[in-house]
């Protein structure tokens, strides 16, 4: 892991971007005055939109966490933002727009195509920052994973012991595959999904949950689309990791 840069927030929030080998990542820390001890550690997930669209929710979300005393983390994800373009990626996308605007069903060989490749690829990467952020003397865990894409979620909270605790977005496509994997998850969940959300398919979301291993799950069902998650949805999820990483 190697620091590119770092700057002090106006709430004394440390940030610093890095890049562990072709990955750019964002690393926040909180001020000193909460920072006396290593501090556990949120990875933070987000759509396949790039780091420098998604910022300004990301940078919230962390300063949000480090008022909590926790550190965040993020990478940006294969094929999106400055990293080298993914030509199957592109066309699964492409095939999923076409679908969209001729008004046909998604199918599975779409999301398929979709959303496995990308799991492949980012599971591991999301692995080996944490091996990178773990090193750091300032970063002692536990470990928490929150966001989309939910896919990626779903597999890192099955096959990463050091992740004790996951807040997922139910708002992104879900190969048939991902249920069978959902039912190996055993780490307390707190998920979150909007009803009304226009790009989500809520019955698939409720199945999801309802597969799911852990013996700890909520699901928190807000009214509104897909950009109306209500302010205190995010201090639900902020007392459930501060339950599960303190």
């Amino acid at each position: 892991m190697q620091f590119t840069s770092a700057q002090r927030l106006d709430d004394g929030v440390a940030e610093r971007e890095f890049t562990l080998g072709e990955i750019p990542g964002i690393l926040w820390t909180p001020g000193s005055a909460s920072a006396s001890a290593p501090a556990p550690l949120i990875l933070l997930g987000h759509p396949t939109l790039g780091l420098r669209r998604m910022y300004p929710r990301l940078v919230a979300r962390a300063r949000h966490a480090a008022a909590d005393g926790f550190a965040t983390a993020t990478i940006e994800l294969p094929g999106c933002g400055d990293r080298p373009r993914w030509p199957a990626a592109e066309q699964a996308h492409a095939d999923l727009r076409r679908a969209m605007e001729a008004g046909e069903p998604i199918g599975d060989e779409i999301i398929d195509a979709l959303i496995l490749p990308l799991v492949e690829k980012a599971v591991p990467e999301w692995q080996s920052a944490l091996d990178a952020l773990l090193s750091l003397p300032e970063i002692g865990g536990p470990v928490g994973y929150s966001g989309g894409v939910i896919s990626i979620g779903i597999r890192l909270a099955a096959v990463e012991p050091r992740i004790v605790a996951a807040g997922l977005f139910a708002g992104s496509l879900i190969p048939r595959a991902m249920f069978e994997e959902a039912r190996r998850v055993t780490v307390p969940l707190h998920v979150l999904l909007q009803w009304d959300d226009e790009g989500n398919d809520r019955q698939a979301a409720l199945d999801l949950f309802d597969a799911f291993g852990s013996k700890e799950k909520s699901l928190h069902a807000n009214m509104g689309g897909h950009t109306g998650v209500p302010q205190y949805a995010g201090e639900d999820a902020a007392r459930f990791f501060a339950r599960h990483l303190r």
